[in-house]
């Protein structure tokens, strides 16, 4: 089954988890979130394959996020237009596999997620 790949070329754990994929021959399909950012309906619908809330894929630790965001309280709709605005703050990669995702890291666990 075809792999879709969130991904941020500027980040080596991304880059690092389309390397395993393609070393192991697995097919996917690279959506850049940094050219073509996720809309709020995309944003949703990967939620819901994560079966997380929008606070687990929020990164903390973006510069952007602690000059912009941390000291605030925004609710979960707040957060998923803030991330569709500003993709940089949405942690990466997220691999998708028909109706479920998952965060690719660390990258041992994108071997499990592969073979289920």
């Amino acid at each position: 089954m075809l792999v879709k790949v969130l991904h941020n070329g500027n980040c080596s754990k991304s880059n690092a988890v389309l390397e395993y994929l393609d070393e192991n021959g697995v097919p996917f399909e690279i959506i850049n979130m940094m050219e073509d950012p996720l809309s709020i309906l995309e944003i949703r619908t990967v939620l819901k394959k994560l079966n997380q809330s929008v606070f687990h894929i929020i990164r903390k630790t973006e510069k952007l996020y602690m000059d912009q965001f941390a000291s605030k309280n925004y609710s979960e709709e707040e957060w998923i237009r803030i991330l569709s605005e500003n993709p940089s703050l949405i942690q990466r990669p997220i691999l998708i596999k028909g109706s479920v995702a998952m965060l690719g890291r660390p990258i041992e666990n994108v071997k499990f997620f592969i073979e289920k």
